[in-house]
């Protein structure tokens, strides 16, 4: 009697067992959603503007310039005066705040220069994201705004972590 139990117990768990997903899992399927890597890696340029906001009700534009390799190009304009951050995809940068003490070109401190590399990657942490030397942990799923989403832990090469957000609909096919 109990061995006939034995295959109906497994069975019901079949389904459970078959949607179990890996951090790389999700990472590929995620990629997939976003039309493979060699799309995402043929785009060569990008540029990102919008609308800022700051503590004491300041407000202001960006414009984000992004060329291949890690090449970036930032403005803020904030009470008509303008920020400025360029990085040349190496290992130099350098920029002009109108609001810091010394308000003519300065190079980028060393402290911005260490993730500067992750700042300017437009294809995201996700791509390439060993090789880059950052690992990815999936810690679970969660309810974001009443949906499901994996959450998924991103540890870069400097050690910095952050956590991602993705939702499982892009996984169902």
């Amino acid at each position: 009697m109990k061995t006939r139990f034995l295959p109906i117990t497994l069975l019901l768990f079949l389904p459970l067992a078959a949607t179990a997903q890996t951090a790389d899992e999700i990472v590929e399927k995620t990629l997939d959603a976003r039309g493979g890597i060699e799309k995402i890696k043929a785009i060569q340029s990008e540029r990102v503007s919008g609308r800022v906001s700051f503590p004491q009700g300041m407000e202001g534009t960006f414009v984000v310039e992004l060329k291949r390799p890690l090449k970036m190009h930032v403005e803020i304009s904030v009470g008509g005066q303008k920020i400025i951050r360029v990085y040349d995809g190496k290992s130099s940068g350098w920029m002009v705040n109108p609001f810091a003490e010394t308000k003519d070109v300065q190079p980028l401190p060393p402290e911005e220069l260490k993730n500067i590399s992750d700042e300017s990657d437009f294809d995201g942490p996700l791509v390439d994201y060993k090789a880059k030397g950052n690992q990815i942990e999936l810690v679970g799923k969660e309810s974001l705004d009443d949906k499901p989403v994996y959450r998924l832990k991103l540890t870069n090469k400097n050690g910095d972590v952050r956590f991602t957000f993705l939702m499982p609909l892009l996984f169902c096919f």
